[in-house]
């Protein structure tokens, strides 16, 4: 039996376990410090500086027009670290893309709502376009990728129209063109046939600062959506894997290439590195470097 959508997001938003494991991951003093990358601040806000990490491919030269990808990390829109996805980057960076990891505002840390955590990845996105030149960016080839709440946020930069900075140049997209997503919350308003009903999550609606439909990423996608791939756990009680299953199949029914790569037994958050002996860290960022390769962001090694 699948969990109800009121248990899903109440753990989502505010798992006392996901806490306690980003507290576990997080440095202190915040933020972290992520060896061998270059940092650089895409965003000031409300006093707060937020932060991409940026892994370069060996010899790499701001001449070059790498493929690039930005990572966002999880944690219930409330907590997190961009450490998270450092040994992604510095995988995907070996392999000739210029990798990054994103900060972006939290609850807990700067008393925001899902929204704005929209905006900050939208941002981070435009901003990594519009400074292609300077990092060496092939500004038509960058992905975004994510974990759970992250994996949303990356899926919102996709097919989420709208939810800009209202004093950032539109005239530079900030939308990636491909999605690389890993237990991803897809689906955060009523959709039965991904069962989802309305009355499971009016109760959290505030927490999103704007009606659920406006930042639930499965009731935007349209045609023309970014390729994208997802890796889900189908024993996961904290985003339910019937939720990528439904959103698969609306990426495909509007002719958008959308793969779904489930894994029998496993739960939240079962791809992170460090997470038992590697063993789907491994897979997953294997998957990741194929499917990235079909796209050309890659060669064959």
């Amino acid at each position: 039996m699948q969990p109800s959508r009121r248990g899903l997001l109440t753990s989502l938003l505010a798992s006392p376990l996901l806490a306690q494991q980003q507290k576990k991951q997080s440095p202190a003093p915040y933020p972290p410090v992520l060896d061998g990358a270059t940092q650089r601040t895409y965003k000031t806000i409300g006093g707060v500086d937020l932060n991409l990490w940026i892994f370069q491919p060996p010899n790499h030269q701001p001449s070059a027009k790498r493929p690039a990808i930005v990572f966002f990390f999880g944690g219930g829109w409330t907590n997190g670290t961009p450490k998270q996805f450092e040994q992604h980057c510095k995988f995907l960076s070996a392999r000739g893309m210029v990798a990054i990891t994103a900060d972006y505002r939290v609850a807990s840390r700067h008393q925001v709502k899902v929204v704005d955590c929209i905006r900050d990845a939208k941002s981070a996105m435009r901003y990594v376009r519009a400074q292609a030149a300077s990092l060496g960016i092939d500004p038509a080839r960058i992905a975004a990728g994510g974990g759970s709440a992250g994996g949303h946020l990356a899926a919102a930069t996709g097919v989420i129209e709208g939810l800009e900075e209202p004093a950032e140049n539109r005239g530079v997209s900030s939308r990636p063109n491909a999605l690389v997503l890993f237990n991803p919350a897809l689906v955060l308003a009523d959709a039965p046939e991904a069962g989802v009903s309305r009355g499971e999550i009016a109760r959290l609606e505030e927490r999103f600062g704007a009606k659920p439909e406006a930042v639930s990423p499965y009731h935007h996608v349209g045609k023309g959506a970014p390729p994208a791939i997802i890796f889900h756990g189908k024993s996961d009680t904290t985003v339910p894997y019937s939720t990528a299953e439904a959103f698969t199949r609306k990426m495909q029914s509007l002719g958008n290439r959308c793969e779904l790569d489930g894994y029998e037994g496993q739960t939240h958050g079962f791809f992170n590195y460090g997470r038992g002996d590697n063993t789907h860290y491994e897979k997953t960022i294997q998957r990741t470097a194929a499917f990235l390769t079909s796209l050309g962001y890659l060669q064959n090694t």
